[in-house]
């Protein structure tokens, strides 16, 4: 099917003019509040971290303010990791698996690692349900020098102003079903382009860097992450959403090419965690529960070797 003829906005074969785009805009409507779904769990964790705001999107800046969480006793001589959530503010499990984490698990590795928690990079995108923003730019192909996107842009100069070195990467996001039926239609009448591969993989699955694919890193996490929920199986041309498999559950994409969030970082270890909340095999605490073990086990690996690279 060509998607990009039956999308209801835009001219079948031309570029979303600035029109076409205001009109996206007024479909969009708050389905769920940052304040009380974010925001409020953030506040009730400053007693044990530092919950500090990098910026506030200009959307609404009172209705949006943006932060990072950090572990306390920060140390230069530890190497620091860097957790996103939210980037795409539509995938749920990114969000609320980045604060699970918090919560329940970041203290028990702050003694050896400088812990930063991005835990919802796109509030307006949370709360619209949405891949873009309000400019319908992708957030997660904005990751380079001048942005288009100010979630993007804020999160680049707040870990550039921090001035370390980022050990390792983890970006946590969904693959749902919306992609087939709204954001990728959506995508392919913005461009003008015809998109033919249309294929949800069931189960969980990474996205590592062709160029610094850090294979051992990505198994540690897959093989953790399948006992608490099933990794995606290859489609029938040994694919998942049209990328030869790297191994088990894992494609690379060239992440700083492409503007991802895992690009920006210049980490030594990167992945993007993609969960699949719309299966019949799992439910949103699943999801959740798979995003924190993601985290964790990415922590595990690192914890093992016998050199890190600390701050520099």
């Amino acid at each position: 099917m060509d998607h990009a003829q039956v999308y209801e906005i835009g001219t079948p074969g031309q570029k979303w003019t600035a029109q076409d785009k205001a009109a996206w805009l007024a479909k969009q409507t708050v389905v769920r509040p940052y304040q009380q779904e974010v925001l409020a769990k953030l506040e009730a964790l400053q007693q044990d971290f530092d919950v500090e705001q990098y910026g506030a999107l200009s959307y609404d800046p009172a209705r949006f303010p943006l932060f990072i969480v950090k572990t306390r006793d920060w140390d230069n001589a530890k190497p620091t990791i860097l957790v996103t959530g939210g980037v795409h503010g539509y995938e749920t499990s990114g969000v609320q698996g980045a604060i699970r984490f918090i919560e329940t698990q970041a203290l028990n590795y702050s003694a050896q690692f400088n812990i930063i928690v991005a835990p919802c990079v796109s509030p307006w995108g949370y709360e619209t349900i949405n891949r873009w923003n309000p400019n319908a730019i992708d957030p997660n192909r904005s990751f380079v020098e001048n942005s288009p996107a100010e979630e993007s842009a804020a999160l680049m100069q707040c870990i550039a102003k921090l001035a370390v070195t980022i050990t390792a990467h983890i970006d946590l996001h969904e693959t749902t079903d919306t992609d087939d039926s709204e954001f990728r239609p959506a995508l392919a009448a913005r461009d003008a382009v015809v998109h033919d591969n249309w294929n949800i993989p069931d189960g969980f699955y990474l996205v590592g860097d062709t160029l610094n694919p850090n294979a051992d890193f990505q198994t540690h996490i897959i093989n953790a992450v399948s006992k608490v929920t099933h990794i995606a199986p290859t489609d029938d041309s040994g694919r998942i959403i049209g990328e030869k498999l790297a191994q088990f559950g894992v494609i690379n994409y060239a992440t700083k090419a492409l503007g991802l969030c895992t690009g920006f970082s210049d980490c030594i270890y990167g992945t993007t965690t993609e969960v699949y909340p719309d299966s019949p095999l799992v439910d949103d605490e699943n999801c959740i529960q798979a995003q924190v073990i993601a985290i964790t086990s990415g922590l595990d690996y690192l914890s093992q070797l016998s050199k890190l690279v600390p701050n520099s």
